[in-house]
């Protein structure tokens, strides 16, 4: 066990390192572009960090929204199961491009199988979401993620879900975003609300 870990604690410590190299090296881009008239340094190096990327959209959407306290929630759209609510937080989800959305479920809310032509990739904000695949809703199936939380979910993959407690969670893909019931008759859009 503790080879393990002292081959570990290298790894970390070079991980850690690596990070807070990309972290300076993405706060001075700004100073190191330019030389000391302001005019372009060709020579500075470019950063094309992820995370730097990420962190411009996250203030780009900060900018947008404003506080989270100030969001307009929604009811979600009717191919959702009412009671759900619903905020755009980036992009057009109907259109084939970049997206963000919340989605606000009660307690005991379910969503049956269904699939997705696109990658969906979702991030638990609060609660507890619980998540299966496969074309049958199996509650004894289902996997607890808490805040913090992170699936991937591969294009085309039956999978199902269902909140404990208030749950919030951040959806965010490459739309147009469509959501296909495996069993049309689970589609709450078919049936009016």
């Amino acid at each position: 066990m503790r080879t393990t870990s002292s081959i570990r604690t290298p790894l970390v410590a070079s991980a850690i390192t690596t990070v807070v190299l990309v972290a300076i090296a993405a706060c001075s881009k700004t100073a190191a572009s330019s030389d000391s008239t302001g005019s372009p340094n060709p020579t500075a190096p470019a950063v094309t960090s992820q995370s730097a990327q990420s962190a411009q959209s996250a203030q780009s959407a900060a900018a947008q929204h404003g506080p989270q306290r100030d969001l307009q929630w929604g009811p979600a759209p009717a191919v959702f199961p009412p009671g759900a609510e619903f905020v755009v937080m980036q992009g057009d989800p109907s259109k084939a491009e970049e997206f963000t959305v919340r989605l606000r479920l009660p307690s005991g809310y379910k969503i049956p199988p269904h699939t997705h032509p696109t990658v969906e990739n979702v991030t638990v904000l609060t609660g507890t979401f619980l998540a299966g695949t496969g074309t049958t809703f199996v509650e004894s199936d289902l996997q607890p993620f808490g805040r913090d939380g992170f699936l991937s979910i591969p294009a085309e993959h039956a999978h199902y879900a269902m909140a404990h407690g208030r749950t919030i969670v951040q959806v965010h893909g490459i739309g147009p975003f469509a959501l296909t019931y495996v069993n049309p008759a689970d589609n709450p859009a078919a049936v009016a609300r």
